[in-house]
């Protein structure tokens, strides 16, 4: 990556990045496993484009019980069915064909993985959060496999045999266990969850449970506000493709306000440029930066 555009990421995405002065708090509630915590990634990523200025955001790893016990219950092939239906509604892909192939056998393992990255630092957490959903939903393979963990820490930038220490530590059970219980203690039931909480601690925060239209989360985000700002300019593609590595036209089209025939279009001419490849999946779009 040339280092002028280092710098321009440097500038754009900065805002993005948490700290104590933001007025607002985002805790998001996933389960790693969850296509429809999956489809949300478009809406976040627009969010944290046009107003990450505004907010501080925490993933909070949930649902894991829950989904054992679901997952025990389901057939393949209806599990299969969700996860095509979900894709092809949202423009997320996810292949369900997982289910029937390459069935994640632990999804606790998984989720214990996310907390053991985050050990290695908030914004590795993120990277390995993002991967792991890449390789489950895109690649269909089993992210609850130690192999499979250890490449994506690799991957991602992490040190792959302090990751594997953690895999099996007590730290990253308690940290698992710490979002759990705050899953609880704030009644969350449903993947995915949105909680915004504002600087005013005598206020109750809101929260909204399901996935929605990006115009809903910036409604409860000016609600919170008590403000309508003007959304912060996203930066131009290139910057956002090589910030980003990978991503779906979706992401592409809700950040940049496009449809989907419209972004796809414009990622044509940097893949005849070869600054991208179109990565073919079951449903929608993908594309690799190669800057």
């Amino acid at each position: 990556m040339p280092l002028g555009q280092k710098k321009d990421i440097g500038h754009f995405f900065s805002h993005c990045q948490g700290n104590a002065k933001k007025p607002l708090e985002i805790y998001l509630f996933i389960d790693p496993l969850c296509p429809e915590c999956w489809a949300l990634e478009p809406v976040m990523k627009k969010l944290l484009m046009h107003y990450g200025r505004f907010f501080t955001l925490k993933h909070i790893i949930s649902g894991n019980l829950a989904t054992l016990n679901t997952l025990s219950k389901q057939r393949p092939e209806n599990l299969a069915a969700s996860w095509d239906q979900t894709g092809s509604r949202t423009g997320m892909s996810c292949d369900g064909s997982v289910w029937l192939e390459n069935p994640i056998s632990s999804p606790y393992a998984s989720s214990v993985a996310i907390k053991a990255a985050e050990l290695q630092g908030r914004k590795s957490g993120i990277r390995f959060l993002r991967k792991m959903q890449e390789v489950l939903f895109t690649e269909k393979q089993n992210v609850s496999d130690e192999k499979v963990l250890a490449e994506i820490a690799e991957c991602t930038g992490l040190d792959r045999d302090e990751f594997i220490k953690d895999l099996h530590s007590d730290s990253a059970i308690k940290a698992l266990q710490c979002d759990m219980k705050i899953t609880a203690e704030m009644e969350v039931s449903e993947m995915p969850t949105i909680a915004f909480f504002n600087e005013r601690v005598e206020e109750e925060g809101l929260k909204i449970a399901g996935y929605y239209p990006y115009e809903m989360y910036e409604e409860v985000l000016f609600e919170m506000l008590g403000d309508t700002p003007t959304p912060s300019e996203p930066p131009p593609l290139p910057v956002f493709l090589s910030y980003f590595r990978f991503v779906a036209s979706k992401e592409i089209a809700l950040v940049y306000g496009m449809n989907i025939e419209e972004a796809e279009r414009e990622m044509k001419k940097f893949q005849l440029a070869q600054k991208v490849e179109r990565v073919p999946v079951k449903h929608g779009t993908f594309w690799r930066s190669l800057d």
